[in-house]
């Protein structure tokens, strides 16, 4: 009798996607029911015991049609969020890059020998930064190190920020930083592994250009690149040579990204032999 009204509360599956009525819908659903039910005369606004029971009821309806639509969702890297876009895209054998930590360079001064163990400086916003675990000055009464940030992601200090003793040791007496620290990066966003499973796909691609730049991409450490392919038989206004590719990349492990390059090179060069 009343299926259509209850049909109406569900989610529905379209060529569009999966979509769900807004609790209103719900509500109103469930209030036409009962009057259905009980008679036009009921009252049921949300002053009342009924009325606040119909509102729970559509509460908890619509908070399940949002589930469903979210696990619908999870299943796309497009869009799925979080944890359900991290455990998709590793269908394309590619994971969330996990955030880094930032490090410096210090300066440690204090008495000829000291030896400074699982020890850490302050820089002058509070944050803490651990030195390596044994640091022992040298003749002249000093060190020179790279400290981690104990947090991860983008802590940043300038030339001297990095000046206070976080562990006292007997025998050391300062630490300086002479340059900037080099900022760490925060978790990998969903937008930017989105943009990356984008790019992983075309891997096994026909064009050997959005195939680097997918492998380049997947290199751990590398943040930023820019290909340039010329496919022309002259060498074009970039300096790039006939029938070759080039990247611009920061970050990452140079002979990784040299190794994939001269894989890739081998796929230039076969194009470049069949064009001719």
């Amino acid at each position: 009798m009343y299926e259509d009204i209850i049909d109406s509360m569900l989610p529905k599956i379209t060529a569009a996607g999966m979509s769900a009525p807004e609790f209103q819908t719900i509500l109103t659903g469930w209030q036409t029911i009962f009057r259905g039910i009980y008679g036009d005369d009921i009252y049921i606004e949300p002053d009342s015991k009924d009325g606040v029971l119909l509102s729970l009821i559509a509460y908890a309806m619509h908070g399940g049609n949002n589930a469903a639509i979210a696990t619908w969702n999870a299943f796309s890297p497009a869009t799925g969020t979080g944890a359900g876009l991290a455990s998709n895209v590793k269908i394309n054998g590619i994971s969330r890059k996990a955030p880094s930590n930032s490090t410096v360079d210090v300066k440690l001064i204090g008495q000829v020998g000291t030896v400074i163990r699982n020890a850490s400086v302050r820089d002058s916003a509070g944050n803490l930064w651990d030195l390596p675990a044994e640091v022992e000055l040298d003749i002249h009464g000093q060190a020179v190190v790279t400290a981690t940030a104990q947090k991860a992601g983008a802590i940043t200090a300038l030339p001297g920020d990095v000046s206070q003793i976080a562990t006292p040791t007997r025998g050391w007496q300062s630490v300086t930083n002479p340059e900037a620290a080099t900022a760490g990066k925060p978790v990998e966003t969903d937008a930017e592994l989105r943009q990356r499973q984008a790019l992983s796909v075309a891997l096994p691609s026909r064009t050997v250009m959005e195939g680097l730049i997918g492998a380049i991409a997947n290199i751990t450490g590398v943040t930023r690149y820019k290909g340039y392919d010329n496919d022309t038989s002259e060498t074009d206004i970039n300096g790039v040579p006939a029938h070759a590719v080039s990247m611009v990349v920061d970050g990452g492990d140079a002979e990784e990204i040299a190794r994939i390059i001269a894989i890739k090179n081998h796929l230039v060069r076969r194009r470049s032999a069949l064009r001719r």
